[in-house]
């Protein structure tokens, strides 16, 4: 190893070059409330870096008159985002997990998932408050097939239609009337200050989370070291070992916008808890399955639990 150069006499050493990186995200107000929340705790550990905003509006933030289902699903969320990454205008992406794919672009790789927020759905009714309370034939809305396929399971009397729209423009429709309750997950709710508009949370056994839910996934090339090495501390490893397992459940479905499904797992003890939903795409035939094993060594051991149990449901 060649010898260390010192300064001549008198000299300081040079300053270190400052860092400057770019973080991607939607331009939602529920996606740059948690972009901005994770920026904050990033800026914590290196309080000398500059650390820059990058808004994109994607396709599926562009697309509102359609079903998910119709125009390619949540991956739309994310596409433009993972494009900025590859070509370099951005260097990291703050996306809520549940938008992620199973499969990932050559060249990205999700570094850190932080600690989750509560991952339940939660009902927003107004009027009658909670499930059992709304009248026969009440008009609920959700963007989600999962969420339809899953009322319809203990309401198959209540009318449950598709509603687009960021987390504002669907509380608006409610409040003008347009719908009697609608679904929303009380992560995006709590991270925009709104907790209190959930009249009733939502059982897990009612409705069982879609995958990821409540977490979010920090992405960056695969190959930057530097920039994996700056968001490692935020990483939970529980969090991520939960959302390993339900990917795995996902991938082994090829689970899709067209898809009802819904995976959760959470820690029990020294054991590791998963449980899987899924449907046909009109929501009928639905089918649940758990397993419980000790608590996975790794995140591919967590995956391959949740390959296993999705394969079971297939």
């Amino acid at each position: 190893m060649p010898p260390q150069k010192t300064p001549p006499a008198g000299m300081s050493p040079p300053a270190p070059r400052p860092v400057t990186l770019t973080i991607a995200t939607r331009k939602s107000a529920l996606a740059l409330a948690q972009c901005r929340a994770f920026v904050q705790r990033l800026a914590a550990l290196d309080p000398g870096a500059t650390l820059q905003e990058l808004q994109i509006v994607t396709s599926g933030d562009r697309i509102q008159d359609r079903p998910l289902a119709e125009i390619g699903g949540k991956g739309l969320f994310v596409k433009e985002i993972e494009e900025a990454l590859l070509d370099g205008r951005a260097d990291i992406a703050v996306h809520s997990i549940k938008d992620v794919p199973g499969l990932l672009p050559a060249g990205l790789h999700i570094a850190c998932i932080p600690v989750r927020e509560d991952p339940r759905d939660v009902l927003v009714a107004p009027v009658h408050g909670t499930l059992a309370a709304l009248p026969s034939g009440a008009r609920v809305g959700t963007s989600s097939l999962r969420r339809m396929a899953s009322l319809k399971v203990v309401r198959p009397d209540l009318d449950i239609v598709s509603i687009r729209g960021n987390v504002d423009t669907r509380l608006r429709k409610l409040d003008l009337g347009e719908f009697d309750a609608i679904v929303l997950a009380r992560a995006g709710l709590v991270r925009l200050g709104l907790a209190e508009r959930a009249t009733e949370v939502l059982s897990t056994e009612i409705s069982l989370p879609a995958v990821g839910q409540g977490a979010l996934g920090i992405e960056c090339r695969e190959s930057d070291e530097k920039v994996r090495a700056r968001l490692a501390p935020l990483h939970d490893l529980e969090t991520a070992t939960c959302v390993a397992a339900e990917r795995g459940v996902l991938i082994a479905l090829g689970g899709d916008c067209r898809t009802p499904l819904g995976a959760f797992a959470e820690r029990a003890g020294d054991s590791i808890r998963l449980r899987a939903f899924v449907a046909e795409s009109d929501g009928s035939a639905p089918r649940r399955a758990e397993r419980e094993a000790p608590w996975p060594r790794s995140a591919d051991a967590a995956h391959d639990l949740g390959l296993a149990l999705g394969r079971k449901l297939r």
